[in-house]
């Protein structure tokens, strides 16, 4: 695996560069967020591991610019910012894992080789597993016990976005952040509105519901919770 890792601390550079070589794996470095966009811009790399607090161009921003860009790479934000809503704006910008400093280094190796099998398996197949779910990413199709579900490209979206998540909780601003961007109203009922209708389609006619609601927090999509579907 070859790895970008953009840090601006010479120590920690030095470190984490070394451990991971160590590791296996194909390293490069950028000291700074503008050298780090050049370099991650070639798509050249299978992991992007980005500080947060960089110069020039820190790593949300550094990140958001590489999406925007179209650039796909894995991401992975190791960072001493660790606050929950850090962690949740580095995901909802593209991040596929957020590591709080101060950290184990096995740990951090076991994350990186984890989103390298996630990235790898979605790259081989094209298609997210779960249960008796597939999403094929490619042509936008929900499959579920074998039977085609027709959703609209915001219900895909959205529920995309649950299943890379399952078994914990997004909230309604985390929703509307990944797939409608900043600037709605999280009090709005567009949320509710497209959720009714994800779940109708989801759930409907089958045993174990996969879409829950967590009344005040968010919503979860879970299939270890058996229960009826709502009608």
């Amino acid at each position: 695996m070859k790895i970008l890792y953009v840090e601006d601390d010479p120590t920690a550079r030095e470190y984490i560069h070394k451990g991971l070589t160590e590791s296996g794996f194909e390293v490069d470095v950028a000291e700074d967020g503008g050298r780090g966009f050049e370099l991650a811009s070639t798509g050249a790399y299978d992991l992007l591991v980005l500080d947060v607090m960089l110069p020039e161009r820190d790593g949300f921003e550094l990140l958001r610019r590489l999406r925007e860009e179209g650039v796909g790479t894995p991401a992975l934000f190791l960072s001493a910012r660790g606050q929950v809503a850090d962690r949740i704006r580095g995901l909802n910008l593209g991040a596929d894992d957020y590591l709080a400093k101060p950290f184990a280094f096995a740990e951090l190796v076991a994350r990186i080789r984890a989103v390298g099998r996630r990235a790898s398996a979605e790259s081989e197949q094209g298609r997210i597993e779960t249960g008796d779910v597939v999403l094929d990413l490619a042509r936008h199709r929900v499959l579920r016990g074998g039977r085609e579900i027709d959703l609209t490209p915001k219900e895909f979206q959205i529920f995309e976005f649950l299943v890379r998540n399952a078994g914990q909780v997004v909230s309604r601003t985390m929703i509307l952040e990944r797939v409608w961007g900043y600037g709605f109203d999280p009090y709005s009922n567009l949320i509710d509105v497209h959720m009714n209708r994800l779940r109708r389609k989801i759930d409907r006619d089958f045993p174990t519901r996969l879409i829950h609601t967590l009344k005040g927090v968010g919503y979860i999509f879970d299939p270890r919770r058996p229960a009826k579907p709502e009608r």
